[in-house]
């Protein structure tokens, strides 16, 4: 006999967050397969600095969907969260909030990720020289050079989901790897924002993990929250 309806594990996904983590893995695989013929798929998608010759601004959207390919943990961990966190935050709000929230955040942390690049390289944007000694050898022009800076990852989109959670859900009790000891949602979010702000104004050497995008997703996902309560209340609807 047939069940017309599902019971296999991937029918037990919402429907948003079963596609976002099977876009992801279908983007990573192809990231590892398209350069054999040529095709950088992490160049062109990825976010770039808007004054890069290599910048389009489909980036915004399309690098959050790109991850690593070194290995299998950059995105296995980031759908992970889609998976544990995002699933019950689209079995309250529906898919189409669901969907909203995941791309405003995952667009904050790309616009926060550019401030970043622009106050860090803004004395070169100004520069009147179109061209620069690259480690005393090498001289290309600066647009050319800004093509180095490449942000990828659905990382953004994940500390948004993580936020929302927490402030849904602010006493649920959760487990970091390694302690067996309960930290209470609202605690662990908090605790998260306060690394991610340390590590990213801290700057450590070879740490090549775009902290400020990270809390960048977390503020647009705070602000998206607010925006929806103050609208629900006002139409009678309480979603959040």
């Amino acid at each position: 006999m047939i069940n017309q309806e599902g019971s296999g594990f991937l029918s037990r996904i919402p429907v948003v967050t079963k596609n976002i983590i099977i876009i992801n893995l279908l983007f990573w695989m192809a990231s590892i397969v398209l350069p054999r013929i040529g095709i950088d798929l992490i160049h062109i998608g990825g976010l770039h600095f808007p004054w890069a010759t290599d910048f389009y601004a489909f980036q915004f959207i399309s690098y959050m969907f790109l991850h690593d390919t070194s290995s299998l943990s950059h995105v296995f961990f980031n759908m992970f969260a889609v998976y544990m966190f995002g699933r019950v935050l689209e079995n309250v709000w529906g898919p189409k909030r669901f969907l909203i929230f995941y791309i405003v955040s995952g667009l904050g942390a790309a616009v926060v990720q550019e401030a970043v690049w622009f106050f860090n390289l803004r004395e070169l944007v100004f520069a009147s020289q179109d061209y620069i000694n690259l480690n005393g050898e090498q001289i290309i022009s600066k647009s050319e050079y800004m093509n180095y800076f490449v942000t990828i990852g659905a990382s953004g989109s994940v500390f948004g989901i993580l936020l929302a959670f927490g402030m849904l859900f602010p006493n649920v009790p959760l487990y970091l790897m390694f302690i067996p000891v309960p930290i209470k949602a609202k605690y662990f979010v908090v605790f998260y924002g306060l690394a991610e702000l340390f590590m990213g104004v801290a700057n450590f050497g070879g740490d090549n993990v775009a902290h400020f995008a990270h809390l960048g997703g977390m503020l647009f996902g705070y602000f998206l929250i607010r925006y929806w309560r103050k609208n629900d209340n006002d139409n009678g609807r309480f979603y959040i």
